[in-house]
């Protein structure tokens, strides 16, 4: 360890945290309550899918005429969630007899505006899970007090529009804020799960748009460099796939587009030629052996293939490759076309490969087989 560095927690020591669905079940559950009775219980426990009965504190309560509103602020534990903190609002009205619980989007939550999501065109982006679990919580006071659990549930999170931006959300057709999320009730630290979700829903939407053609990029650089070479696509059709290779072609596999561009950096589109379909640094690592030996088969001198054998970073692979003539890069974007194919197996899915340096120039295109066979 370096002097002066923090010991990184393992795993076991992370702390969990809570979806925005469960916050905002809880919130709803609080307003009901008062609502009916005119006192906001504070912890409010909620029930989650797999029987958990966690309790939360309040940070907002208001009752007004004909109406109660409760806030609960996220805690996502450990997890890098761009919602951690944010103020999560219910707002519950009294509804018309016999109309059940409905929902509305109220500021910093978003209105689903494309198909192809969990829930229609037009609806507030409130997933189905989170929207059970609204509906027991209201359904549990209703019981408990005697009422009809018909109610207008309002969701509210103050700056989620502006967090929303830094989400897939905008390329979903969600405009306007957050989505409410949630399977589980629980965030698990540092999951994958919720970044292959965002992907998944992408393609889904892009297919329901009748998209014949779809980017996987893993950063914003290559993704630019993808769409200034097909300046056609929309935003719709870029699938913020990060470093998630794996969890994009395997949707894909089994839901199909006709043509996708893979795009990405040197250094993690030579990970995914060696296999590896998680390309984040604490997850896989260049294997500098058979790096080498693309080297060797690229027609590189024995001193250069030793070179590359010892060398700290693929970048400086890249770097002394380029100052011998040796196209490398080539060399990596087939093999990464190879892995791909092999992921996606039968699917009728055209595919290309761009590898992008730093400053977002194209080093190594690999073009769709129908493009080659022209």
């Amino acid at each position: 360890m370096n002097a002066g560095k923090t010991e990184r927690k393992q795993p076991s020591e992370l702390r969990r945290g809570w979806t925005t669905g469960t916050c905002a079940s809880a919130a709803a559950k609080a307003a009901y309550e008062a609502l009916l009775t005119g006192a906001f219980p504070d912890p409010v426990e909620v029930s989650l899918p797999k029987g958990e009965r966690p309790a939360f504190a309040l940070a907002r309560e208001e009752l007004g005429e004909r109406f109660a509103r409760a806030g609960i602020v996220k805690d996502a534990g450990d997890d890098p969630d761009v919602t951690h903190g944010a103020l999560v609002i219910a707002t519950i009205r009294e509804g018309a007899a016999g109309s059940g619980v409905s929902f509305r989007a109220g500021e910093g939550v978003g209105t689903v505006t494309l198909a192809g999501l969990p829930v229609p065109p037009g609806e507030p982006a409130i997933n189905p899970v989170p929207r059970e679990m609204i509906r027991k919580a209201i359904a549990e006071v209703a019981e408990r007090f005697g009422a009809s659990g018909d109610v207008e549930v309002e969701i509210s999170i103050p700056g989620g529009e502006e967090i929303a931006r830094r989400t897939m959300n905008p390329r979903l057709g969600i405009l306007g804020g957050l989505s409410i999320l949630g399977t589980t009730g629980i965030v698990r630290p540092f999951s994958c799960a919720a970044w292959i979700a965002s992907i998944h829903r992408g393609v889904d939407v892009a297919r329901a748009a009748g998209l014949v053609h779809v980017v996987g990029a893993t950063g914003s650089t290559s993704e630019a460099a993808a769409l200034a070479r097909h300046p056609h696509l929309s935003e719709m059709a870029c699938l913020d796939m990060g470093d998630f290779a794996g969890g994009l072609l395997k949707y894909l596999r089994a839901h199909p587009l006709p043509r996708l561009t893979m795009a990405g950096g040197f250094a993690k589109f030579v990970k995914l030629a060696q296999g590896a379909l998680d390309l984040h640094s604490a997850r896989s690592q260049v294997d500098f052996e058979d790096l080498a030996g693309i080297m060797a088969d690229a027609g590189a001198s024995p001193a250069l293939v030793d070179a590359a054998r010892h060398a700290n970073t693929a970048k400086e692979v890249l770097d002394r490759a380029s100052t011998e003539g040796i196209d490398v890069a080539a060399c990596v974007a087939r093999a990464a076309k190879t892995q791909i194919r092999a992921v996606l197996r039968a699917a009728a899915i055209d595919v290309e490969v761009l590898l992008v340096d730093r400053a977002g120039s194209v080093v190594a295109h690999e073009p769709f087989d129908a493009d080659t066979h022209a």
